[in-house]
């Protein structure tokens, strides 16, 4: 009787020590892909990489509601193909220089630009490029747009054409 019950605890000893080695193992896997997850969202939020190269961006026109939250602009950024990770973008615009600048309007931006330059023209800040604002006041804020320009053009081509087809067109 006494040899069957060493041979009891002999055997539930090493079975609780494989169950033990398998808890570590899981913890360990677990501290392992959290530590990697925190790592690449540190990675993105402080190595800011556009989305594609100067060369490559293209151009997106982006409009901010009166009322939009920095996760909706930054859900709409990352719709658009601007940004990677709309949490990465809420970060990013706590620890920028533009913490709480972002204004309600029009905006063209690059896929070719960072975090950085996008916030600087959401606030306002750089408005080289970008479409006329017009303020709550009703005064315009200005600033030169290629779309403006190209519209403008498109008037003058027209008045091109009366003129070269002999006058008035009433």
């Amino acid at each position: 009787m006494g040899k069957q019950i060493r041979k009891q605890k002999k055997s539930s000893i090493v079975a609780s020590g494989f169950f033990r080695l398998g808890i570590y193992l899981i913890v360990a896997i677990a501290v392992f892909y959290i530590g990697k997850a925190a790592y690449d969202f540190g990675y993105d939020i402080f190595y800011q990489q556009p989305m594609d190269s100067q060369e490559e961006g293209r151009d997106i026109t982006v409009t901010v509601e009166e009322g939009d939250s920095v996760y909706q602009v930054g859900r709409t950024l990352e719709s658009r193909g601007l940004i990677r990770d709309a949490k990465v973008f809420i970060v990013q615009e706590k620890l920028s220089n533009y913490s709480g600048k972002i204004q309600a309007g029009t905006y063209i931006l690059n896929t070719g630009m960072t975090t950085d330059e996008m916030l600087e023209i959401l606030a306002r800040e750089n408005i080289k490029g970008q479409p006329n604002q017009t303020q709550e006041d009703g005064s315009a804020q200005e600033g030169s747009s290629e779309l403006q320009s190209g519209a403008d053009n498109q008037d003058g081509e027209n008045q091109d054409e009366g003129e070269k087809t002999g006058g008035n067109q009433e």
